[in-house]
């Protein structure tokens, strides 16, 4: 059986930098199931498979697509249920929402204020193109007006990952004494500044920090395979 993973990236096609697409690296990983990555542009995701999806991560497994990291990360509890769980437990898939609802709405709109600028940087023109006319359009602002908010954002930021800090001083992973879904989530949201931005989030002494690593190290170092910015 094949199976292919759509994953975002810049001019530099050996740098996939999508937390999306990072979740379902990890849970593809976590499952201790091969996979082949196929690198595409922003402006190339139409394409893809007959225009299946107008976002990544997208998913082919044999004869099924599966797009969406928490829809694909379902499918391979269900498709694959002999293999370590990505939700173990009562109340892990709703636990796991509440994740992704709070990185989403929290984490990912302050580490886009800090790297819009580098993302920017680290794409072909055409999607350069593409991703200012998207991010102007979201933000509804310059990408420049959105970028002289880093610095700001970059101050808060650590506060806004107590809630992260509170639960790791009591166990190594999101998960309990090892990572689930919930952990590849947050994860994502750090790799995806790890790779594109020099600037760091991060703090060395800091429980969350210390998750990043381990969470690094996983799966046999998966996520160093590309290094940081």
């Amino acid at each position: 059986m094949s199976r292919k993973l759509y994953s975002l990236c810049g001019s530099d096609r050996t740098r996939p930098f999508s937390p999306h697409v990072w979740k379902t690296k990890m849970s593809l990983a976590h499952k201790g199931l091969d996979f082949d990555v196929v690198p595409i542009g922003f402006t190339e995701i139409p394409g893809v498979e007959d225009g299946a999806t107008t976002l990544v991560p997208l998913l082919r497994d044999g004869e099924r697509l599966v797009k969406d990291s928490f829809d694909i990360a379902l499918y391979l509890e269900e498709t694959y249920p002999d293999r370590p769980l990505l939700f173990a437990g009562k109340g892990a898939k709703a636990t796991a929402r509440f994740v992704e609802g709070w990185s989403q709405t929290t984490l990912h709109p302050a580490i886009a204020r800090i790297i819009i600028q580098d993302i920017h940087d680290s794409l072909d023109p055409v999607d350069q193109a593409y991703f200012r006319q998207s991010r102007e359009k979201r933000f509804g602002m310059s990408l420049e007006a959105v970028a002289e908010g880093g610095p700001a954002a970059l101050a808060t930021f650590a506060e806004k990952l107590e809630p992260l800090r509170h639960m790791l001083k009591f166990q190594d992973f999101l998960g309990g004494a090892e990572p689930l879904f919930a952990d590849y989530i947050v994860f994502g949201a750090f790799q995806w500044a790890r790779i594109v931005s020099p600037q760091s989030l991060l703090q060395p002494g800091d429980p969350v920090t210390d998750w990043f690593e381990r969470c690094l190290d996983l799966h046999g170092g998966l996520g160093r395979t590309v290094t940081a910015a």
